[in-house]
């Protein structure tokens, strides 16, 4: 039954709450619709021999990846507590992050997801990926932080109590502290 009033505002419900399921669910029938699509031109078995490929070859690169990742790690490491200067910030990945990613797309089942997985193995796609991600979260972040020290309008200061937990002055304990007046 409706009473034709409006419905109140919702706040609570961002933009990408809303349109990453549906995305998901966009990207399934993608990742469905090609599979069929092939299983039609060639055979199931082409196309059982392309997930377990993918899923080879995705799993190869993770661990590449990760080894070198760990290399990295442990070279920084011990250049570290030898005294030495550590290595500039951004320059020791060389890009596994990215290449990681693009080995878990190719692990994933699907053809569409095997692409992309694929193009980023590729060094300039994979280093263009890391500067746009990484410009988009330098981006948001600074985001966030202006909005952490946003004040309240009227410029008013909550007043508070501070509670310390060290073992109470011998002197005894002592009463509320009158308010701080500005």
């Amino acid at each position: 039954m409706t009473t034709g009033a409006p419905l109140p505002p919702t706040r609570g419900r961002s933009r990408a709450r809303t349109l990453v399921p549906l995305g998901l669910a966009a990207w399934l029938v993608l990742e469905i619709w090609l599979l069929t699509l092939v299983a039609d031109a060639s055979s199931a078995l082409v196309v059982l021999a392309l997930l377990v490929g993918g899923g080879l070859l995705g799993a190869a690169v993770v661990k590449r990846a990760g080894r070198r990742a760990f290399t990295t790690l442990t070279q920084t490491l011990q250049r570290q507590q030898a005294g030495g200067v550590p290595a500039a910030p951004g320059k020791g990945g060389d890009g596994n992050g990215m290449l990681m990613l693009g080995g878990l797309l190719l692990m994933l089942p699907g053809l569409a997801s095997d692409a992309l997985g694929l193009l980023l193995l590729l060094p300039p796609v994979r280093t263009a990926a890391a500067r746009y991600a990484e410009r988009t979260l330098d981006r948001r972040m600074g985001t966030l932080l202006r909005q952490a020290r946003v004040h309240r309008p009227d410029g008013k200061v909550v007043q508070g109590e501070v509670i310390r937990d060290t073992p109470e002055d011998p002197a005894g304990p002592r009463g509320p502290r009158p308010p701080l007046t500005p």
